[in-house]
């Protein structure tokens, strides 16, 4: 327990170096050791989280070049932590889902179909995910993956496009965001302009990479009609 405790704070403080990405490779090379501590600090804050999940990501993807089936498991895992019975919230399981796809060609193509099935309501037992704050961190998970693999989404618009009339405003604004990563579509257009000229305000936070920003839901449908 105190070896967890002491990984925890020395990953910790390397992520929240101001030159943080260039300690990752540190944090990979830990391996096993590394995902247990990041785990926890994916309940942190928003840049924490987003931080943990990217290094998270990294880290089960070198676990998966040598020992697939160990990398496979960390997934199974996220996908417990999102399911109704395992009892969780969930919280930074999205981001560190898809860092992991984006980091792992393996893991990619073998659970990448999953990842959009958290925003799918098919109005009986699926994996929707009805907590709204944490569906915001899975259209961001989806719009993560659909910009490094928009190869592989194809099918995802017509769900996407569904949740630009989300119950959450904040979702609708994240959904848009994550259809503007997709290859450009003239039938996206009435149903953007349509979240565009609803006027919301509500403010969408997302990460790009490196640190957070803040952008309005209709904001963001303006810049996925661009």
């Amino acid at each position: 327990m105190a070896r967890m405790r002491q990984a925890k704070q020395a990953i910790r403080q390397a992520l929240e170096d101001p030159l943080w990405r260039s300690r990752l490779d540190t944090i990979v090379e830990g391996g096993q050791t590394s995902v247990g501590p990041l785990f926890s600090l994916l309940l942190l804050d928003p840049l924490m989280r987003h931080k943990a999940a990217l290094a998270l990501g990294l880290t089960v993807a070198s676990i998966a070049r040598h020992e697939a089936e160990k990398g496979r498991n960390v997934v199974r895992r996220y996908m417990w932590h999102l399911s109704e019975e395992s009892g969780n919230i969930g919280w930074g399981i999205p981001e560190a889902f898809a860092e992991t796809l984006v980091a792992s060609p393996l893991l990619c193509r073998e659970f990448h179909k999953i990842l959009i099935t958290y925003v799918i309501d098919l109005g009986r037992e699926d994996n929707f995910c009805d907590n709204d704050l944490l569906r915001r961190s899975c259209y961001w998970a989806c719009g993560r993956f659909a910009e490094a693999r928009p190869e592989l989404c194809g099918g995802w618009r017509p769900w996407l496009l569904r949740g630009l009339e989300d119950c959450d405003v904040i979702c609708r604004g994240m959904a848009a965001w994550a259809l503007s990563r997709l290859p450009r579509d003239l039938m996206d257009v009435p149903h953007l302009r349509r979240l565009a000229q609803a006027g919301h305000e509500d403010l969408c936070l997302l990460f790009d990479g490196q640190k957070l920003y803040e952008k309005s839901v209709r904001q963001l449908a303006l810049d996925a009609l661009a």
